[in-house]
């Protein structure tokens, strides 16, 4: 990572509150088979910049240590990665329509993937950013 961002990044607006969405918890999984479980929190701007290795809720012992650059490397071309966005908790139970939002999308090697999620309690949008 030469400037400090991972080839996949996220950024997340609340379009009720009409501000970045601080806070929320992200995982990103993806690559071969058995696929490989990222995980991060949005910042005070709703983005999310790197990744860090998931080593599972009930996990103990040794902590994973490879990066997102690591499983990206050993795959094809191609590869499908599906970002799960925790939205029941940033808006509270009961709060919204949608506890979970998934976004699942292809990698192709080399580029970088910037999916940007509009969020608002009954509704959201994404898109391929920049």
């Amino acid at each position: 990572m030469a400037n400090d961002k991972d080839i996949i990044t996220c950024h997340v607006l609340d379009t009720a509150a009409g501000k970045p969405a601080k806070g929320i918890r992200v995982k990103l999984e993806g690559g071969h088979a058995p696929l490989k479980t990222f995980e991060s929190q949005t910042d005070d701007d709703g983005r999310i910049k790197a990744w860090l290795p998931y080593s599972g809720a009930h996990s103990s012992g040794d902590v994973p240590t490879y990066t997102l650059d690591d499983v990206l490397s050993e795959v094809g071309d191609k590869s499908t990665w599906t970002l799960r966005f925790d939205t029941g908790s940033y808006f509270g139970e009961g709060n919204t329509f949608f506890p979970e939002v998934l976004v699942t999308f292809t990698v192709d090697k080399d580029q970088h993937y910037h999916v940007p999620l509009l969020l608002s309690p009954y509704s959201y949008s994404t898109y391929r950013g920049s």
